[in-house]
């Protein structure tokens, strides 16, 4: 037993201590958390439009125009985005779309961003399709525009219903991220694979950033489940105010 120890005490020194390779555990960790960031951001107001143009179409009585163009372009750039796997459309991206670039950051950020857009698309669209359409037709009986009942009245009630769903798709967004290392990226997959190409030792760093994955997740969960009691204590609070 002691030996055990012995051998797991020096794995983890030679995996983390030895050459200040926990410093680039935390570059590569940061990598990882902006990339995240910045796609979602990309994925969320990509994803608020098309689910706008979409619901928009869907209540509307009369098909086609404009609004029935973009409903279409919208429809196949769903389809296409969830219909292939997301690596093949970073590597489209890095080698096809943006060889040109040199920059490995940006071309992450808007692979993930687009594909995520597609999958918050549907999401947010569902959140709006279930607001009672009295309330869009309140606020515009108020004088408020298609854009400010939207904003200030829909799309904050929908985002009440697809919180959980939200939460899932950041969620998702982290752990997909680890594949940019197949372009050269530097995140913490790419730092426990240098790792054990350097020592040979394959359990400490891959379990090392299983265990950072795992406590970003666990954070991330929880802070979803405290922003969904927020918000149904402010609705409750509301309805007992009335």
């Amino acid at each position: 037993m002691q030996e055990w120890f012995s051998k797991i005490a020096f794995d983890f020194r030679q995996s983390f201590i030895d050459s200040d390779r926990w410093q680039a555990l935390l570059s590569g960790l940061g990598t990882t958390l902006l990339i995240t960031v910045l796609a979602l951001v990309i994925g969320v107001v990509l994803g608020v439009l098309v689910a706008v143009v979409r619901s928009s179409y869907d209540q509307k009585k009369k098909k086609g125009g404009v609004l029935g163009l973009l409903n279409k372009i919208c429809y196949v750039y769903i389809t296409v985005i969830r219909g292939t796997p997301m690596m093949v459309q970073l590597l489209i991206m890095y080698f096809v779309i943006m060889a040109s670039s040199t920059n490995t950051m940006l071309v992450a950020t808007l692979s993930f961003g687009i594909n995520s857009g597609a999958y918050l698309a549907e999401i947010i669209r569902g959140g709006i399709m279930a607001v009672d359409r009295g309330q869009s037709e309140a606020g515009r009986s108020l004088g408020l525009s298609y854009v400010q009942t939207m904003r200030f009245i829909v799309i904050p009630q929908a985002i009440k219903t697809i919180l959980p769903a939200l939460g899932n798709e950041l969620i998702a967004l982290l752990k997909e991220t680890s594949i940019v290392n197949v372009i050269g990226m530097k995140d913490i997959t790419k730092w426990a694979i240098n790792v054990q190409g350097r020592t040979y030792q394959a359990f400490m760093p891959f379990l090392g950033i299983a265990a950072v994955y795992l406590v970003i997740v666990i954070i991330l969960t929880k802070l979803v489940s405290i922003m969904e009691r927020r918000l149904a204590n402010d609705g409750t609070a509301k309805k007992r105010s009335h």
